[in-house]
């Protein structure tokens, strides 16, 4: 495997690591309608604040979210999702779904043959 296609896959597993817990793909979706406050974050999760920034800090290692400080207040942290972890999962479901859906084709092709010779 190529160093880039290696760092790639690597990017991809630590997104689907993330992603593999519910209150992490909550966050993102919430992310999605526009950036949030860590507080926010907490409370539309019911979560406490320190278990929530436990999340957070998984989410920003993967890249999934930045985080940036409010303008007025330094203490305050606004996080946004990032493009490109979802875009490259985007790729990569795309390739997945078009070798599935080959594979399916040709299985289905191969059962039609099978059934107009009779082979069993």
């Amino acid at each position: 495997m190529a160093e880039g296609a290696k760092a790639e896959d690597e990017a991809l597993g630590r997104t689907l690591a993330a992603l593999a817990d519910p209150h992490r793909r909550r966050v993102v979706q919430i992310l999605s309608e526009r950036p949030r406050r860590a507080g926010e974050l907490a409370q539309a999760l019911t979560m406490s604040p320190p278990a929530m920034s436990r999340h957070l800090r998984a989410l920003r290692e993967c890249g999934l979210v930045e985080e940036r400080h409010d303008g007025f207040d330094a203490r305050v942290r606004v996080y946004q999702l990032r493009p490109e972890p979802m875009a490259n999962l985007a790729a990569w479901l795309r390739g997945t779904e078009a070798m599935w859906a080959a594979q399916l084709s040709a299985f289905s092709d191969h059962l039609r043959a099978r059934d107009r010779t009779g082979t069993p």
